[in-house]
């Protein structure tokens, strides 16, 4: 509810507050970002069916994908900082969802792996969102869903370049 609020307040209060000055570039960023907001949401209510939140999913999802990954790695790949991967990990740990072993050769590192409930739990939640995406994404025709990833794919290379030479 709070966040098709914030996209009403998005989609009407910007674009009649600064009418003279929306550029393509600020249209683009506002509906991209509008996006991201109703795509965020539909995940948030869906993975709530799971007692999983959009961040949760996304840990096991990562685990699924690469078992025994380090708690950096992880972040890395969330794109958010370790002391946040920690509580989300000790959240599933606690639920009996992910296993936490030492590292093999570094005695420093842990890795991290699902139990044998969180394969089941992600498997079932990624197959589930897999059909929900199909859904959420059924009113496109197939060749504008390929033009439109071909220009996202070309806008997220460029974004990821930007922010490598930024930092």
């Amino acid at each position: 509810m709070i966040c098709q609020q914030l996209i009403g307040q998005l989609s009407h209060s910007r674009l009649n507050f600064y009418p003279d000055i929306m550029t393509d570039s600020h249209m683009l960023y506002n509906t991209l970002n509008e996006i991201f907001l109703l795509l965020d949401d539909g995940d948030r209510r869906f993975f709530g069916n799971y007692e999983l939140s959009p961040p949760r999913y996304y840990a096991l999802y990562h685990l699924y994908e690469q078992p025994g990954i380090s708690f950096s790695e992880l972040s890395n790949r969330m794109f958010c900082d370790k002391s946040n991967i920690t509580r989300i990990i000790k959240g599933l740990e606690a639920d009996g969802l992910v296993i936490r072993r030492p590292h093999e050769t570094d005695g420093r590192t842990l890795r991290l792996f699902l139990s044998d409930e969180g394969q089941k739990l992600c498997q079932e939640a990624m197959n589930a969102h897999r059909i929900y995406n199909q859904e959420r994404f059924s009113d496109l025709e197939d060749i504008k869903k390929d033009n439109l990833l071909d220009g996202l794919q070309q806008l997220k290379n460029s974004l990821r370049s930007r922010l490598d030479v930024d930092l």
